[in-house]
């Protein structure tokens, strides 16, 4: 468990964000928000899909890419921890990228103490059981001879190879249910007792933001859903009184 923060002061907590090119807007909208809000906060946590596809560290050249990094290493560099976990479309984010930005990358799930609360933190995908179809892609695209595999491959043709897999994936999307692309409640409840019920359970992925409390055991838990980036900007704020939603225009 990380055991870091102290009640003079807040960290906040980002997901879904998929920056790319064709959306400058939100590349634009997040380097204002390291600049004038996370700049404030003890810690940021990037709970996954920075990027709406990571191909390899060797894409750090990348020109659209260089403001992005440049601006997550000013904020680490001007005293905010920045932590980040992988999504399931920035899987491939490593060391490299790790060192370029001066972030601390996390395992999915980790648990950490804040401000006197214990609080689970995970992209939250792998509790889509209902998806089995997704769960296989999953279970194969996170295994290392399938990662290894798949850098060899020349940059150009893993971006072509992602590309094919994104419209693939949208088309398999528009004929699954909303209930199959959500969080499984038994999967929550399993990974919450796994964890000895913490006070708080924060994830995105689902895109569907929101604060449940869930009974268990005897327990009591609050599970947040944190908001993606497309028509605004979202990120919880955490401190010593709780949490709170804030949404950053674009």
């Amino acid at each position: 468990m990380n055991n870091i923060g102290n009640e003079s002061g807040y960290s906040l907590f980002i997901s879904d964000l998929h920056l790319c090119a064709s959306r400058p807007a939100i590349t634009q909208a997040f380097i204002q928000f390291l600049r004038n809000t996370a700049s404030q906060a003890e810690q940021l946590y990037i709970l996954g899909d920075l990027f709406e596809y990571w191909a390899g560290d060797d894409d750090l050249a990348n020109a659209d890419q260089a403001d992005i990094i440049q601006a997550i290493k000013t904020l680490g560099d001007a005293g905010t921890q920045v932590f980040f976990m992988h999504g399931n479309r920035d899987f491939l984010i490593s060391e490299q990228f790790a060192k370029a930005t001066k972030i601390q990358l996390l395992p999915d799930p980790t648990e950490i103490k804040l401000y006197g609360k214990r609080i689970l933190i995970s992209h939250g995908d792998e509790l889509c059981t209902d998806d089995t179809c997704y769960q296989a892609f999953r279970a194969q695209v996170r295994s290392p001879t399938w990662q290894a595999e798949f850098l060899s491959h020349p940059l150009t043709a893993r971006k072509a190879q992602i590309e094919a897999l994104r419209l693939q994936s949208e088309q398999e999307k528009s004929h699954k249910s909303l209930a199959i692309m959500d969080v499984n409640s038994d999967a929550v409840s399993a990974l919450l007792r796994q964890h000895q019920y913490p006070e708080l359970f924060i994830h995105g992925h689902t895109h569907r933001p929101n604060t449940h409390i869930i009974e268990i055991d005897g327990h009591q838990c609050q599970r947040v859903v944190l908001g993606d980036w497309y028509e605004q900007g979202s990120c919880l704020r955490l401190d010593e009184n709780g949490f709170s939603s804030q949404e950053i225009k674009i």
